[in-house]
């Protein structure tokens, strides 16, 4: 079973939302509501779900790895 939806975290000032993530796409960008800190994936991971989220993208839970478009 997909998680389709997950809390993201901002680490500038640690404020958390719950998301529901794409199911088609990865989401390279995130905009903080609390600081407009805007989020990229850290190095190594294919979208802002599987850098500040509760769960990892559906494409990384499906296989474990990005197939991102």
């Amino acid at each position: 079973m997909i998680t389709r939806d997950s809390v993201i975290t901002c680490p500038r000032c640690g404020h958390r939302k719950a998301e529901r993530m794409p199911a088609d796409a990865c989401q390279w960008f995130y905009e903080c509501e609390s600081c407009r800190e805007v989020l990229k994936p850290e190095p190594g991971d294919c979208c802002v779900f599987c850098s500040y989220g509760s769960a990892k993208c559906p494409s990384m839970q499906i296989a474990n790895e990005p197939r991102c478009k």
